[in-house]
């Protein structure tokens, strides 16, 4: 494959992208356009509304500026002033993040690997360009800059990781490194060994716990849905939305699933969340006032959960359980002895990746949803971050400790 063709191939991806996020939104509005307002509004801004939702999944900030009317009509305070919408509706991001791996292994496999990683991220940045200059309208504004900036380095980040995981696929984990890559990798073996089994064990282990926690937070959300099935449907009833209202509503939803699992992860984590100024969603107790319009928070537990305080082993066991992994599987790749200290510190280090993981997803995923009390939504990221790091630390260091009987295997192995 040529240079040229490279080239085009790239940039039709990266337009894919762009047509299918904006698709997403744009087709349900499109056809409520067309079934419940008859073609009698202007076309153009049902396309602004789809910019919006894609820009605001992509981490852009949207200004609204309601009328008067409208903002009567909420009863919500500060309604009638500008206010942010700043929350994230992350299946929007992951989805550009993956199609971007796609597009950046698909550029690995040609001989022109960075002029297609190049074209695509080029192109995605004019089309992201023209998005957000084609979305601003009286009502609703997204930060310009953000728009020019954020879309696209949420999808080059998905190129770049699988522009990387291509080159190495095709050539070999060290073969297939550039001269960075390969600079880094010498540095980090001139490390003592020792340091190096810390440092491996910190990241692995770390980010293991933090994927612990999010698949019990996806499973503790897919069950509180499934157990609050009739409250979220009578709630769809009563905002009286329609058919096409009602698919649009549910398309926003799920877009919103994988904050909801963050916020979730924040629940067991301990923090919980707010769900706007002055109220709480945490193991200790819901207090809730207004809340968005969405049938999905219909599954918020509420009141004080009776065992509520148990979801707070859940970071806990996983760190203590993850760091003994860790330890049988640094063992069995032939590390050297350890002492104590530089297991407590392999433990430590977990914590601190799994906090940071977990604090950074947190800040990602928290927000303003509206005017008002909503103003503030989601986790709070420090305390997220700084109790995740406690909780899977200490127990995790304390598992590096419990794990130091080796499997008879192993033993034997060694002998």
């Amino acid at each position: 494959m040529n240079r040229i063709t490279t080239a085009l191939l790239a940039a039709l991806e990266a337009l894919l992208v762009v047509a299918i996020g904006i698709g997403i939104a744009m087709v349900p509005l499109t056809v409520l356009w067309a079934a419940h307002f008859g073609l009698s509004v202007e076309w153009f801004v049902f396309w602004r509304a789809a910019a919006d939702i894609w820009l605001l999944g992509n981490g852009v900030d949207l200004t609204v500026q309601l009328g008067p009317d409208v903002a009567a009509a909420l009863g919500l305070a500060g309604a009638d002033t500008p206010f942010l919408i700043s929350v994230v509706p992350l299946g929007f991001a992951m989805l550009s993040v993956l199609m971007g791996v796609h597009t950046g292994r698909r550029a690995a496999e040609t001989p022109h690997r960075w002029t297609g990683v190049g074209v695509a991220v080029g192109t995605y940045a004019i089309l992201a360009a023209l998005v957000t200059l084609s979305a601003v309208s009286k009502t609703v504004a997204p930060n310009q800059l953000q728009g020019l900036l954020l879309p696209t380095l949420v999808y080059a980040a998905g190129v770049l990781v699988g522009a990387e995981l291509g080159r190495r696929k095709a050539a070999g984990a060290v073969e297939g490194l550039d001269r960075v890559s390969r600079g880094i990798r010498s540095w980090y073996q001139r490390m003592p060994q020792t340091t190096r089994t810390v440092i491996e064990g910190a990241l692995r282990g770390g980010t293991a716990a933090a994927a612990g926690v999010l698949i019990v937070s996806a499973v503790a959300v897919t069950a509180l849905i499934a157990l609050n099935y009739a409250t979220i449907i009578g709630l769809y009833e009563a905002v009286q939305a329609g058919v096409f209202g009602g698919a649009t509503i549910t398309l926003a939803q799920l877009a919103l699933i994988p904050n909801l699992v963050i916020w979730a992860a924040a629940w067991f984590v301990g923090p919980g969340i707010a769900l706007g100024v002055g109220t709480t969603v945490s193991p200790i107790g819901t207090v809730v006032g207004t809340l968005p319009g969405l049938p999905l928070f219909g599954a918020l537990p509420q009141g004080t959960p009776a065992y509520g305080f148990l979801g707070l082993l859940v970071p806990v066991l996983l760190g203590f359980i993850l760091a003994v992994v860790t330890r049988q599987f640094l063992d069995r790749r032939g590390a050297p002895e350890r002492t104590s200290l530089e297991h407590v510190l392999t433990g430590l280090g977990m914590g601190v990746v799994g906090g940071a993981l977990l604090g950074l997803l947190a800040w990602w995923s928290a927000g303003a949803m509206g005017p008002g009390r909503l103003a503030l939504v989601g986790p709070n990221p420090l305390l997220v971050g700084a109790l995740a790091a406690a909780e899977i630390g200490v127990a995790a260091a304390l598992g590096m400790l419990a794990g130091r009987v080796r499997l008879p295997s192993v033993r034997a192995a060694k002998r």
